[in-house]
């Protein structure tokens, strides 16, 4: 929907821990905000995210809510939030949110692509 942005703030990478499993021992946490830039409220139901790992291989992660949540937001308004994706391998991401507005009509907003790259030790 014309209005809507989503964005990438911050993207952090950790490494290990007994939290995280053997053949993915580094998690991305990154922080997200979308905003609502048009002139009627929108509330955000659900998300889609797609992650495509270096060896070709794709885990598709979708669903109801965002972290729990079903925010709406006003004209000017925005939500931000933070998670994360798990890999043993360089990764790149990139996820979708929907809703509907305030008259019933679906929306969606598209986060840009980008990339998890595991650092080289």
């Amino acid at each position: 929907m014309p209005g809507l942005a989503a964005r990438l703030d911050k993207l952090h990478h950790h490494r290990g821990g007994a939290s995280l499993p053997a053949d993915k021992p580094h998690a991305f946490v990154y922080f997200i905000t979308i905003q609502n830039r048009s002139d009627r409220t929108v509330t955000l139901l659900g998300r889609k995210w797609v992650v495509a790992h270096a060896d070709g291989t794709q885990l598709v992660i979708e669903g109801d809510k965002i972290v729990g949540e079903t925010p709406r937001l006003a004209p000017g308004e925005e939500f931000s939030y933070n998670s994360y994706h798990v890999t043993g391998l360089d990764a790149q991401a990139h996820g979708s949110f929907h809703g509907v507005d305030e008259f019933g009509r679906k929306i969606h907003v598209i986060l840009p692509a980008f990339d998890m790259t595991v650092p080289r030790d």
